[in-house]
């Protein structure tokens, strides 16, 4: 059995994380301040079913990470502030957040976890590479992990999360150098599934077919993302933790699918089973990147990972988790 500190553990990834490794029979401790993260319903049953310990803390603070704890040999640091509109609305928190908390798990980690070969690993974001290709329109697609990492306007809000995750990738990659840690860093790509939020394209689409919304607004009809079910994306996540031969290295989860915005729409429309009767068609916000397709045989030569799940699968899911869970009234 292993011991696992999963940090943001309340939020959307980390809760899939925690019941994944709990029904693995690993001992996970979850720390959150739960600023995004809710003590819903599916949490309290993973606390009380699977035997999760939660600590609500706030990483910002160094003295917090006395009460984390130690001997853990797997620390997963997923704690930050994500969520388009938060990046508009609060970028100074979102940079604050994300460049605290990661400073203080590193100095917490090399100086207090005292555990043999422990490991840790930082998700950062395909945000942190994707001002290159709205700067300069030539990254390969899909793209691999060896691009410039590029912040296109430091004025525009919405580059706060991507700077932040740049900033975390130096320090890990730094700090594990000048201290001879074990570490990894990984790129999520679109996740999604039961349990994102509600700001995120995909629950954002089913409330609005469930609300039977008409016009029907949608964003960059044009732009691709690849989306990758969250099952897929955990597994991924705990495997490039768990090989040695990640260590150090920076890895793309997602699927090698690019898939238009106006195509994934209609297949929600389509799972639904309705469709407005008109659409209104609009801009991307500012900042938005046209295509999105991470070049994943990185992970799959290191590791075997690839995505198994379908997109039809997946929103079959999520469609169902939204429908059983809506958005709580303010």
């Amino acid at each position: 059995m292993k011991k696992i500190l999963i940090t943001g553990g309340a939020g959307f990834v980390g809760y899939h994380l925690a019941k994944r490794l709990t029904e693995q029979n690993q001992e996970v401790v979850i720390a959150d301040n739960f600023f995004k993260g809710r003590m819903d319903s599916d949490l309290k049953k993973l606390i009380k079913e699977n035997g999760v310990k939660s600590i609500k803390l706030d990483l910002t603070k160094k003295s917090s990470w006395d009460e984390v704890g130690s001997g853990y040999d797997y620390i997963y640091h997923l704690a930050g502030v994500n969520g388009t509109k938060l990046f508009y609305e609060i970028p100074e928190e979102v940079l604050r957040i994300g460049i605290e908390s990661t400073l203080y798990a590193l100095e917490w980690f090399r100086t207090k976890n005292n555990k043999k070969n422990s490991k840790i690993l930082y998700t950062s974001s395909n945000e942190a590479y994707a001002g290159a290709l709205e700067s300069f329109g030539q990254l390969p697609v899909p793209t691999p992990e060896n691009v410039p990492l590029v912040i296109s306007d430091t004025y525009n809000p919405r580059w706060s999360y991507a700077g932040q995750k740049l900033i975390g990738e130096l320090l890990f990659i730094h700090y594990s150098k000048a201290y001879n840690f074990r570490m990894s860093i990984v790129r999520p790509h679109n996740f999604y599934g039961p349990r994102a939020g509600y700001h995120h394209v995909i629950p954002e689409m089913i409330e609005r077919i469930e609300k039977k919304t008409n016009p029907f607004p949608i964003f960059g009809t044009d732009d691709t993302r690849s989306f990758c079910f969250i099952d897929d994306a955990v597994e991924a996540i705990q495997m490039v933790m768990e090989s040695e031969k990640t260590d150090g290295g920076t890895y793309h989860i997602g699927t090698c699918v690019e898939t238009v915005i106006k195509d994934l729409v209609e297949k929600i429309f389509l799972l639904m089973d309705w469709h407005p009767e008109k659409i209104d068609i609009k801009n991307s916000p500012e900042g938005s990147v046209k295509r999105r397709l991470p070049d994943v045989s990185k992970i799959k030569k290191d590791t075997g990972w690839e995505a198994k799940i379908s997109l039809e699968e997946g929103l079959k899911k999520t469609i169902s988790w939204y429908l059983e869970n809506p958005k709580p009234e303010k």
